[in-house]
């Protein structure tokens, strides 16, 4: 047996170093290493949580007697309930309830203390956003308890015969836009968003990287183009691909999982076009920063993963703490989730969803921007 053929220590030693070196040299793969893990201990570690609470609530108090306030004041010691609003009328609770301004609304009858001391069980209304269920499930089941329980220490001595078995109060719940907690009403609009931002930021990724890889990035660096020129150019075949994704996504959600579509389908259309752009200009950037294809995937992984988590899309919104809510306002997925589910659920129209759409913009030109500027007119 020669030399060459025996297993050689010192040879082992060399190629693990060398690739030591092609680790230190490829700063980039090391950091997605390094980095995605952290993220996700983070995320999945801080962020994320199953039983959101402190949860955006507006008030209708037409009555103001001291059993009304005892009740008020036992709902937002529970921690479930955050009262955030003071409204005047029905139709401002329907208003900032489809607006996703808040998750709940609680309403007191303006006869609620009358009715209570006469031993009627007056009602109160508390009515729920519940795109959603997992966001207010564990709330809303915490209410029965609490409204029967509250109010034990206002009512003793002559009152303490309004403590029935039923409870002295009748809690009425209307859990609107999926009042039967269908999951696939809230997660199947949602993957039109998630599939557009893995596909579109992907394919744009790769679309200058790929030009150098192949060495015809000097043909389009010698033509008579301008960068904007040739950003849009990558773009629009893009944008066409992204229209047949979402066609085949509402197609399915009707015919196969019965999704609701209540709002107008054109609305939502020019409000995909407006993600789709966002989502592809942050593509072209990541695609001009790059070095190799390899690159432009880590990238685009790095971005598509805190998309993901923070949007609202796997775990409720609210339920994540302060600090990861504001990034999560940063990615385009999270306000077009509002978008497609309020325009499909709940009925939202342009005005209800300009918000979002202001948000959406805004990163697609900031995106755009950053990217026209990377692009490089000569190799150099």
């Amino acid at each position: 047996m020669s030399v060459q053929d025996r297993f050689s220590p010192t040879r082992l030693w060399a190629m693990i170093v060398k690739e030591f070196i092609q680790m230190r040299r490829d700063r980039m793969t090391f950091g997605m290493m390094i980095g995605i893990p952290m993220m996700q201990l983070i995320l999945f570690g801080f962020a994320i949580n199953s039983d959101p609470k402190h949860l955006a609530t507006a008030v209708l108090m037409a009555d103001h007697g001291p059993q009304g306030r005892t009740l008020m004041q036992a709902i937002k010691n529970s921690s479930y309930f955050e009262f955030t609003r003071q409204l005047n009328t029905d139709a401002e609770a329907r208003q900032v309830l489809a607006r996703g301004e808040v998750q709940f609304v609680i309403n007191i009858p303006q006869s609620f203390t009358r009715d209570l001391l006469r031993g009627d069980r007056p009602s109160i209304l508390i009515e729920a956003d519940a795109t959603d269920p997992a966001a207010t499930s564990n709330a809303i089941g915490s209410l029965r308890t609490l409204v029967n329980t509250s109010l034990q220490n206002d009512l003793k001595g002559p009152l303490s015969f309004l403590m029935g078995a039923d409870g002295p109060v009748n809690l009425q719940v209307h859990a609107l836009y999926n009042p039967e907690a269908i999951t696939q009403y809230n997660i199947v609009p949602g993957l039109m968003g998630v599939v557009l931002t893995m596909t579109m930021v992907m394919i744009t990724a790769l679309a200058i990287t790929r030009e150098r890889e192949r060495g015809t990035m000097e043909n389009l660096l010698s033509m008579p183009t301008r960068p904007i020129e040739v950003m849009i150019g990558k773009i629009v075949p893009s944008i066409l691909l992204g229209y047949v994704q979402v066609t085949l996504i509402l197609t399915a959600a009707h015919f196969l999982f019965h999704v609701p579509m209540i709002g107008s389908l054109w609305l939502l259309g020019v409000s995909a076009l407006l993600f789709i752009a966002a989502n592809l200009a942050m593509g072209i950037t990541f695609s001009t920063i790059a070095r190799n294809q390899l690159q432009a995937m880590q990238m685009s992984f790095f971005f598509f993963l805190p998309s993901l988590l923070l949007s609202g899309f796997m775990f409720p919104f609210r339920g994540m703490p302060h600090w990861a809510q504001v990034i999560g306002e940063v990615f385009p997925l999270t306000h077009f989730l509002r978008i497609v589910r309020g325009i499909l659920l709940k009925g939202n129209g342009l005005q209800d969803v300009m918000q979002q759409l202001g948000a959406i913009a805004l990163f697609a030109l900031i995106a755009l921007t950053v990217a026209v500027k990377r692009y490089k007119q000569t190799l150099d």
